[in-house]
């Protein structure tokens, strides 16, 4: 089968340059890639085929030879034609590696060398506090360990006075190429760790790592409202950066203790009163403790166990609410216990002038649902 013109192959003029090459070769490339089209036998002859074309169209003097001569002039069986020798800077090796490390997920490194620059990792700082603290604010100090820029290198490794130097492994890119057959593989460079440099002399104070371990305090202010796994960020007291990036943040995330009396849901509080029958039965005024406080709730005669009482006003005003929350106050109606044989004579008497079922309106509707049920 006849060979298709290469040109054509590649969707490009006869005067095309080196970078539409390029270009179209690395969409054709990256459209009909086999791992791409698994099991496609068009994609993997177009493939092919494009490959073919852009590897002789991207070396100057196949080119020639093709626009003189055709396919003759690159068959390496015919007389004169060149053969698959060496591919130079800006060949096919080249732009197959960056399409292989597209496909794959590597990216292609920048000719010029790669920014080793990095930003510094962030810190997590867990810190328990009181519901008090919590609501109205809290400033305190925290002992943070972690990495700060070496100062007598400056951060840069090396022994005051000297410098590092271009890893002689990969020239200072940061990566090394791999050769196999047609397939041009990128990887990091195992003598500099993609750093693109190697330290002769190392600072004694850091050992070459251009960063030591410190521990320092730091003040934190903690805002009013705040609520339990809330994080407060401190810009810049992360680890330092690399090579002269910018540090880290520090995230210090909040956890509330718990509470003897009340227990926070957002911006309200919630809180159980315990209160004796005769209390509940009689009515009357009963304190409820509140985070400013003391306060009253009115009462009413014949208040049942479970009831709530909402005081307005009496929670927690959020870090990012307009007014405070509100306090609910449940009532628990407690069974007296270690009664006297005289109190349980006194109650037995009040029991048994009780029995009207209008003073146990729950416990005779209880009862007409229970007849019903077994009927």
């Amino acid at each position: 089968m006849a060979k298709r013109d290469y040109y054509e192959v590649l969707g490009v003029a006869k005067n095309a340059s080196d970078d539409e090459l390029r270009k179209s070769y690395r969409k054709l490339a990256m459209k009909h890639h086999p791992d791409r089209n698994p099991d496609s036998k068009e994609s993997e002859e177009k493939f092919k085929e494009a490959k073919e074309a852009y590897e002789m169209l991207s070396d100057p003097q196949k080119r020639e030879a093709y626009d003189r001569f055709g396919h003759a002039g690159v068959d390496p069986s015919a007389a004169g034609g060149f053969g698959a020798g060496g591919h130079g800077p800006g060949g096919f090796s080249d732009v197959f590696g960056d399409i292989f490390g597209d496909i794959f997920g590597g990216g292609g490194a920048a000719r010029g060398g790669r920014s080793n620059v990095y930003r510094g990792a962030d810190l997590r700082y867990s810190m328990e506090i009181t519901l008090e603290q919590a609501a109205a604010g809290y400033a305190t100090e925290i002992r943070v360990p972690g990495w700060e820029r070496c100062e007598p290198c400056r951060g840069s490794g090396a022994k005051p006075g000297t410098t590092a130097k271009p890893c002689h492994t990969c020239a200072g890119q940061g990566s090394v190429r791999i050769q196999q057959g047609f397939f041009s593989i990128q990887q990091t460079c195992p003598t500099c760790h993609g750093s693109g440099k190697v330290i002769p002399d190392p600072c004694s104070a850091c050992d070459g790592i251009g960063r030591i371990k410190k521990t320092k305090t730091l003040e934190v202010k903690i805002p009013a409202g705040i609520d339990d796994g809330m994080r407060i960020r401190s810009t810049g007291n992360g680890e330092p950066g690399v090579n002269g990036g910018p540090a880290g943040d520090l995230y210090v995330e909040i956890h509330l203790k718990a509470h003897q009396v009340f227990e926070r849901r957002g911006d309200d509080l919630h809180c159980e009163i315990p209160i004796s029958m005769v209390t509940a039965a009689l009515g009357g005024k009963v304190e409820v403790p509140t985070l400013g406080g003391k306060a009253e709730i009115d009462l009413p005669e014949g208040t049942q166990s479970g009831k709530t009482f909402r005081l307005r006003g009496k929670g927690i005003k959020g870090v990012r609410s307009s007014y405070p929350g509100d306090l609910y106050a449940r009532v628990a109606v407690e069974t007296p216990v270690r009664l006297s044989e005289h109190q349980k004579k006194i109650l037995r008497e009040l029991d048994a002038s009780l029995q009207d079922p209008k003073h146990s309106p729950q416990a005779r509707g209880w009862m007409d649902k229970v007849r019903e049920f077994f009927q």
